[in-house]
């Protein structure tokens, strides 16, 4: 039976390892031996309503055109001969505590992750991996920034799980990015938003060796050494 929480060494049940906390271990080693090992967390950050509220409205527009099984605007907006992805599952696989689940035997780990949507492209019969995105900036969205590393890992990520639970999966996905309109001369009680369609590329490789490394540090006993760029790390620092 998978358990969750502390990382135990000497139990050989799978261990409960969420998709964010593979990202975790990417930016800072420390800080994910603190969370997962010794049960000492990072502060909870605020939460984002809006953006889970485009998150739920644009699911339930999408959920309309699936059960229709036609290709939704913005997919044909792309050109493609594709239509959201129907499946008994998939209600499981967008909840974030239960998700997309791999069982990686080998390493013993029981990894998820919760998907925003799934297309699939009638022609190839691959999935397609769609994150949704919500922000309000005065330039074009784009997946430029260094910081934005993280988006793409997580779709990485999810074409992961999928093609370990057998399915066939475009290396290509979609980011459904909504930047907020802030210069309307009235709100009338309304937000509007500018809709881009991103694609992305995945590559998939870093994925085994991370978890490989990842296992190793867990069950180390020693504490990884403080990150420079954590900015966790560097609280720490200036309190001791």
């Amino acid at each position: 039976m998978p358990y969750n929480g502390k990382y135990i060494p000497a139990k050989q049940d799978l261990y409960k390892l969420s998709r964010s906390k593979v990202d975790l271990f990417l930016s800072c080693p420390r800080c994910f031996y603190m969370d997962r090992r010794l049960g000492i967390v990072q502060p909870p950050g605020f939460p984002f309503n809006l953006n889970s509220a485009v998150d739920n409205l644009l699911k339930n527009e999408f959920d309309y055109y699936r059960s229709l099984q036609t290709p939704h605007p913005y997919i044909e907006r792309l050109g493609l001969n594709a239509i959201p992805f129907q499946h008994e599952k998939l209600d499981k696989w967008r909840h974030n505590f239960s998700g997309l689940v791999y069982q990686h035997e080998a390493l013993k780990l029981h990894l998820f992750g919760a998907v925003d949507d799934l297309w699939i492209n009638l022609d190839t019969e691959e999935l397609i991996v769609v994150d949704y995105k919500a922000t309000s900036k005065n330039s074009e969205v784009n997946l430029d920034a260094d910081w934005q590393i993280g988006y793409k890992r997580q779709m990485e990520f999810y074409q992961y799980l999928l093609r370990n639970n057998g399915f066939k999966v475009s290396d290509t996905g979609y980011f459904v990015y909504c930047n907020g309109i802030k210069d309307k001369d009235r709100f009338d009680e309304k937000l509007d938003f500018k809709i881009s369609l991103l694609d992305y590329k995945g590559n998939g490789d870093w994925i085994e060796e991370t978890l490989e490394s990842l296992v190793k540090l867990l069950n180390q006993e020693e504490i990884p050494g403080y990150s420079e760029e954590c900015k966790h790390c560097d609280y720490q620092k200036k309190l001791n």
